[in-house]
């Protein structure tokens, strides 16, 4: 399975090489900007894919030395991790030929897929800091771009207003900061999704402020406002555990 999650991780900047080059259809900033949304970030923030496929790779490589081969943690994560990144690889894909319902189903399973995964080095904390990195930086960014894929679809198949973009969009970050906050949560606020997730929501931040769409504005402002709180969250929760491992290394006779 290691070799599979190897060729799985590799596969990912290969086809997104090919796919930014019209290899299976418009890119994907062109089909954004066919069907803009108030959720979009800037094109800048996109840059992010470079870092999350180098730290797959990384990732990818390391899980293959002899050391890595039987560790247990590992062969429990080694499968999701490696559908993550084939639906990631397949949504490049899918996408640019415009099966959006199939990109959108994708896209979905890919971030539970990576959740497990996380959830399963959160219980494990021992000698993961790199599978940590590599996971909570792709699953920070996917916990936003599921959402853009989203409202894509429903503005793509005009399933709700395009006119007035603003009320389902305000529903849509609802379900953003629930996820946010639930994923943050169950794994104690790791940097790598944290700064994956607020990189995103400033990219938003970023693109609506001038976009002259309806409603741009006050999504800008949610995601703005969002990025605060999940901020401010993580440092509520980095304190917590600090002090319960202060009180769990303080000897009994001190406390």
């Amino acid at each position: 399975m290691h070799i599979v999650l190897l060729i799985c991780a590799l596969a990912m900047p290969v086809v997104a090489f090919f796919a930014q080059r019209g290899a299976f259809g418009p890119d994907n900033g062109t089909i954004s900007d066919r069907y803009p949304t108030l959720l979009v970030a800037e094109g800048y923030a996109f840059a992010i894919w470079s870092l999350i496929f180098t730290l797959a790779l990384v990732f990818a490589v390391w899980q293959t030395l002899p050391r890595q081969r039987g560790n247990p943690l590992l062969a429990q994560i080694r499968a999701p991790v490696s559908w993550a990144y084939a639906m990631t690889t397949a949504w490049m894909v899918v996408f640019p030929m415009q099966w959006f319902w199939l990109a959108l189903v994708l896209i979905w399973a890919t971030l539970a897929a990576l959740l497990f995964a996380l959830l399963a080095l959160v219980r494990s904390p021992a000698g993961n800091v790199l599978p940590r990195w590599a996971l909570g930086l792709h699953a920070g960014w996917m916990s936003l771009a599921v959402i853009l894929n989203t409202a894509q679809v429903i503005v793509a198949y005009r399933l709700l207003s395009t006119e007035q973009m603003l009320p389902w969009t305000l529903l849509l970050w609802a379900l953003a900061g629930g996820l946010l906050w639930w994923a943050n949560t169950r794994q104690r606020a790791h940097p790598a999704y944290v700064l994956a997730a607020l990189w995103g929501l400033l990219g938003v931040v970023v693109k609506q402020s001038a976009s002259p769409l309806n409603g741009a504005a006050t999504s800008a402002s949610v995601a703005a406002a969002l990025a605060l709180l999940l901020a401010a969250h993580s440092v509520r929760t980095w304190r917590q555990h600090g002090s319960r491992a202060r009180a769990a290394n303080t000897p009994q006779a001190e406390r």
